[in-house]
């Protein structure tokens, strides 16, 4: 790496995709700048525009948000300051210095009534202001950067801060049943894996500055759909493999679990666009999980796979 590589500036510092994304783009030769609270805050765009001003990044890379589902219902002011009004501040800042930016959203945009995988071009209708807030981001976005490639993603784990699976390892530690909703469907997405295909997008960029199907709205989660419960029973099961408690999971339904903000019933989205596009899908969670369960608690004796699978069809 030479000192006049060139610079990826990070929004977001201690999430699991931003912790995600400097490990595997330092391993990739990437400088990388990664900046968050207290200097710089989604809910101040004017710290946003600056620190992208005094940066001059190649790339800015959106990692940060508001991602309170629930508590979205109650501070809708934070929730679209941050999401919505903060990105464009990243976005349209990161057009002044040349810059493409690379946006994290959601499957939260849609409403769950699809019967198949939802696909870039459906169209959106959140059931709630979080899913609203990341909407309004990707619209505000698209207006005022148009090197923008936003990846919407979905049930995000990693070996990093807070998630669902390492919720449940908890839990399987204190508890001898969990229940877990089983009516949910979406897909489990690991933030390393995301990270690879952020190194794939820039790689991409740098070769093809101008090709304008590089950019847009993209679906990056790992393969294979399943529910909240079934990722929950493998991860309770990985987690006996390796020497820890195996509590029992239980299915149940969402009414049995009420929540302030309603979640969609189906959210699975289909990766053919970003297969098409950088030629990769990424890989089945349960391979991820494993690799997750490996830094967690401790590997087992079999050979890692591929983050990404080549996809040339």
């Amino acid at each position: 790496m030479t000192a006049d590589t060139p610079t990826i500036l990070i929004l977001g510092r201690n999430g699991q995709v931003a912790r995600s994304l400097e490990e595997q783009l330092i391993a990739h030769g990437r400088t990388v700048v990664k900046v968050g609270r207290p200097e710089v805050d989604l809910c101040d765009p004017s710290s946003v525009s600056r620190v992208i001003r005094v940066a001059r990044p190649a790339w800015v890379i959106n990692a940060a948000g508001y991602t309170a589902v629930d508590r979205a219902e109650d501070e809708t002011q934070a929730a679209f300051a941050a999401n919505a009004i903060g990105a464009q501040a990243a976005a349209l800042a990161a057009s002044e210095a040349g810059a493409p930016i690379i946006h994290f959203s959601t499957d939260y945009v849609f409403d769950g009534t699809k019967a198949m995988p939802y696909v870039e071009t459906d169209a959106t209708s959140p059931l709630g202001i979080y899913g609203q807030s990341k909407l309004e981001g990707e619209q505000l976005i698209a207006k005022v950067n148009q090197q923008h490639v936003i990846l919407r993603t979905a049930w995000v784990f990693s070996p990093f801060g807070a998630n669902f699976a390492k919720t449940m390892l908890r839990l399987n530690r204190e508890r001898p049943t969990i229940n877990v909703v089983d009516d949910q469907h979406g897909n489990p997405t690991y933030a390393p894996d995301l990270a690879d295909i952020v190194c794939r997008i820039i790689a991409r960029l740098s070769e093809s500055p101008s090709d304008q199907n590089n950019f847009g709205i993209f679906h990056a989660v790992n393969n294979s759909p399943t529910t909240w419960c079934g990722f929950a029973q493998a991860i309770v099961e990985g987690a006996a493999q390796r020497g820890a408690p195996h509590a029992t999971v239980n299915p149940i339904t969402t009414k049995d679990y009420p929540t302030k903000a309603e979640r969609p019933k189906y959210s699975v989205l289909s990766t053919n666009k970003l297969a098409k596009v950088y030629g990769v899908r990424l890989r089945p969670w349960q391979d991820a999980l494993s690799d997750a369960l490996d830094r967690l608690i401790g590997r087992r004796n079999e050979k890692p796979s591929h983050r990404l699978q080549q996809d040339f069809g």
